[in-house]
């Protein structure tokens, strides 16, 4: 009887299981393989402190790249490399098989993608297989691009690839990393397309992470990010006490990172001068990520929070501290 009623239950908790993942919004497609042989041409727009860094090292490792930049300055030194420049978004869209964006904000994406001269402002019809936004943007702006880019069809049909599809790709490491080619990629979208371009990303990083369905980078960027906001307020004012308290900020950095306050900031980005070096604190605070973007990545947290009803009390702590 014992057996019967656990066969039973096996039942029950395998059909439960199939009817939740059939019911699910980002419920994977059946499997394809999806080839990246046909990423020759590689379109990239944002040229900024992080985009220009990774689109030299895809320059490096020898893909054929049409850019674009509002910054005159900018486009005028790539083209001076050689490099080819457009004016506009659907000129690189035109020229290239796949395009990677780097933004600041999401009001900057829905313009590059959307507005006059857009990347989806040539109809239906694209030409690139494959969009990846690597820009921090709100995981519902990266979900309704990801419809809207699936929504259209290939001028011209390669391998396995039917229709055009997204990636959110946003990256952690800061400029340091964009510079080394060590970024981390935190990916939403299609599985199979992910491993298609997992070469492609890894041109410009050491690792890239499969989150999930579309958004999903996007979430674990503000995550990530959240986190870190918390960790380094609350490692700051830890390290303060203890020097007002008579402790030099060293000397508690190495209790921190061989006890239970390691964490990336005492370890790898101490903001307190002359604890260690090739860190923002160790030349006057210039080069690293600036506080007013991590008061715009809160916005995004605390935005997120409210909309699924989360309570998130430090997120609002975080954010208050940060923005004033």
């Amino acid at each position: 009887m014992a057996m019967m009623k656990m066969k039973i239950y096996g039942y029950r908790l395998r059909a439960l299981l199939s009817t939740s993942l059939s019911s699910s919004p980002f419920h994977s497609v059946p499997s394809r393989t999806f080839s990246s042989s046909s990423f020759e041409n590689v379109g990239f727009i944002g040229l900024g402190n992080m985009g220009s860094r990774m689109a030299n090292n895809l320059l490096k490792a020898g893909y054929k790249m049409t850019v674009h930049d509002v910054n005159c300055n900018v486009m005028k030194k790539y083209s001076d490399m050689g490099v080819s420049t457009k004016q506009t978004p659907s000129e690189v869209a035109e020229a290239s098989d796949v395009v990677i964006t780097m933004l600041p904000s999401s009001s900057h994406v829905l313009n590059v993608y959307n507005g006059p001269d857009g990347l989806l402002q040539g109809g239906d019809l694209l030409t690139p297989q494959l969009f990846i936004d690597s820009s921090t943007i709100d995981p519902q702006t990266s979900r309704k691009l990801a419809v809207s880019v699936s929504n259209c069809i290939l001028k011209e049909k390669k391998d396995n690839w039917e229709n055009p599809v997204m990636l959110d790709a946003p990256v952690s490491g800061g400029v340091v990393a964009a510079e080394a080619g060590s970024l981390t990629f935190m990916v939403g979208g299609s599985e199979d397309v992910y491993l298609a371009a997992k070469s492609l990303l890894l041109s410009m990083g050491k690792n890239a992470i499969f989150c999930g369905g579309p958004g999903n980078g996007s979430v674990a960027k503000i995550c990530n990010n959240l986190a870190m906001a918390i960790s380094m307020l609350g490692l700051s004012e830890a390290l303060a006490l203890g020097q007002s308290l008579g402790i030099t900020a060293s000397t508690l950095t190495k209790i921190f990172n061989s006890s239970s306050a390691r964490c990336w900031s005492s370890d790898s980005y101490n903001p307190v001068p002359g604890v260690m070096q090739g860190v923002p604190s160790s030349r006057n605070y210039s080069g690293g990520f600036a506080s007013k973007l991590m008061a715009k990545d809160l916005n995004l947290a605390a935005a997120s929070a409210e909309e699924v009803g989360q309570r998130c009390p430090l997120t609002f702590l975080a954010q208050d501290m940060y923005v004033s």
